[in-house]
């Protein structure tokens, strides 16, 4: 029998690639993404394009609305900045950072990973070619791991240690195409952008969409969901 992984999935171009990772390496893999009142919703369709064909055991989606909360371009009515020099990208901390987002999306994953008996995590952060958000540094990491085997029953009684894995955190957008390419993703049925057009279509000019572009540039290939 194969171990169990929570997979965060959010349809984009990095949690795909997580996940073919955590299938690559052996799990059956539990996928978790979040209506959380996201401007760009049509990235929920792509998760269920994504987990359907790499093969997600199951694929759960919680409705957890941070509107309400506010702070972020991504649930509020702030502007998403547009056309951002490469330079600028990982300087600073842009209006499109959800507050918390990362802590509380790894939390939902923690639960289900303890009903499912679970002891591993994947998350598709990334720390080079980011957009500078704080908690996809892999400081962030190592602290939400040490705060789960304190946490949860499991761990508290022995049973397991909590790994939170971050396989592309060190890679640059393009070594991440390449790895999910070799692992059989279709980057078509991904959607990285954060202000969609209302037809859904990326808009071509959000952080998101620049990086995107810049890693299959930088890796010699077309993007097939342009």
């Amino acid at each position: 029998m194969n171990p169990k992984a929570v997979v965060l999935l959010s349809g984009g171009l990095d949690s795909a690639t997580a996940l073919a990772v955590a299938i690559d390496e052996g799990f059956d893999a539990f996928a978790l993404s979040f209506f959380y009142g996201q401007r760009h919703q049509v990235e929920l369709d792509a998760a269920s394009r994504v987990a359907k064909i790499l093969g997600a055991k199951q694929h759960k989606v919680l409705t957890l609305d941070m509107r309400p909360i506010g702070g972020s371009a991504l649930t509020g009515n702030l502007a998403v900045p547009k056309d951002r020099p490469h330079d600028q990208l990982s300087s600073g901390i842009p209006i499109t950072y959800v507050p918390a987002r990362n802590t509380v999306f790894l939390s939902c994953a923690l639960a289900w990973a303890e009903v499912l008996e679970s002891f591993d995590i994947f998350i598709g952060v990334n720390a080079l070619d980011y957009s500078g958000y704080p908690d996809c540094r892999p400081e962030f990491v190592r602290s939400f791991e040490q705060t789960a085997n304190l946490a949860t029953k499991a761990c508290v009684e022995g049973r397991g240690a909590m790994k939170i894995h971050a396989p592309l955190m060190h890679l640059t957008k393009s070594q991440i195409i390449r790895l999910g390419l070799g692992l059989g993703v279709d980057y078509s049925l991904t959607h990285s952008c954060y202000d969609p057009l209302p037809n859904g279509k990326a808009c071509g000019h959000c952080d998101s969409c620049i990086l995107r572009s810049k890693g299959f540039a930088e890796a010699g290939l077309a993007d097939p969901a342009a």
